[in-house]
């Protein structure tokens, strides 16, 4: 899966939240100053040749929808992150996790239940 940058990932959550959408959609979703409709259409368009959305055909307009659920992109994007940060161990980065204290022993206890119960 391609990588994205973070404007075009800021409009993947645009079309994971608010589902499909048109060009002129997505500009109103930003604040003032907007920006211009040929700049969101080039994104949108990347986004496509990236496989991340698709298009539907309204004569000459497009609605664009996603094509990769927020859930696959976290997925991918963790496992890039444990591959480049943890030389890909996922005890490595549950370990920098514990030792940063940003997950308690109750919530690793009950990872290793939910754990338990799948296996």
């Amino acid at each position: 899966m391609d990588k994205l940058t973070k404007k075009e990932e800021e409009l993947m959550n645009m079309f994971w939240e608010r589902g499909a959408l048109f060009v002129r959609d997505i500009v109103e979703q930003y604040p003032d100053p907007k920006p211009h409709v040929n700049t969101i259409s080039t994104m949108v368009r990347t986004l496509e040749a990236k496989g991340y959305v698709g298009h539907k055909a309204y004569g000459s307009t497009f609605q664009y929808f996603a094509l990769v659920t927020k859930d696959k992109f976290s997925t991918s994007t963790l496992k890039d992150v444990v591959g480049k940060y943890f030389s890909n161990s996922y005890k490595s980065a549950v370990s920098a996790l514990i030792s940063d204290e940003e997950i308690s022993i109750d919530e690793l206890k009950e990872l290793i239940s939910q754990i338990e119960k799948q296996s």
